[in-house]
């Protein structure tokens, strides 16, 4: 799936993987033929596509994928939207490669992990992704900050208010 969302053409000797696989997904009932043209896909073929560790990257990154928990899948949920990056896509399921495409044109973007990348990757099952395109991470960075210090505040006023309607 990866190749048809990425609009990477296979070499001849692959070129029926894509095939082969969405034949294999609708024949499972896990995906319908008419939803294939409405996922996300790049509109034309990259040059390359290269992963690296954010920290090691020797490229500036186009999209920037963060492995989390749901808590912090929500505090930089808060940030995107304090940044103004935030956008209405909902939280996508299945394939995760469509989250790249979507976030490029979205901004931000929350995959769950469908099967595939949570086999290929290791991805625990508690564990998801949150997407933003590359040009964005200085502002969800900054806004990062302050929401992050908002939510431990507002945490400690929280449990206060718990403790005190627990003896109501």
């Amino acid at each position: 799936m990866g190749a048809y969302t990425h609009n990477v053409p296979l070499p001849p000797a692959r070129e029926g993987e894509t095939g082969q696989t969405l034949g294999m997904l609708f024949d499972l009932g896990y995906l319908k033929p008419e939803e294939v043209p409405g996922l996300p896909r790049l509109a034309k073929s990259p040059v390359a596509i290269a992963y690296s560790p954010l920290g090691d990257a020797e490229f500036t990154p186009d999209v920037i994928l963060v492995a989390c928990q749901p808590a912090t899948a929500m505090l930089l949920g808060e940030a995107a939207l304090q940044a103004g990056i935030s956008n209405s896509v909902p939280a996508m399921g299945r394939p995760t490669c469509m989250a790249l495409p979507a976030a490029l044109e979205a901004g931000t973007v929350l995959s769950l992990g469908c099967i595939g990348n949570r086999s290929y990757t290791g991805l625990g099952r508690d564990e998801l992704y949150f997407i933003v395109r590359g040009k964005d991470l200085d502002a969800l960075t900054r806004s990062l900050e302050l929401v992050s210090a908002a939510n431990e505040a507002l945490e400690r006023y929280a449990l206060g208010r718990r403790a005190e309607l627990a003896t109501v």
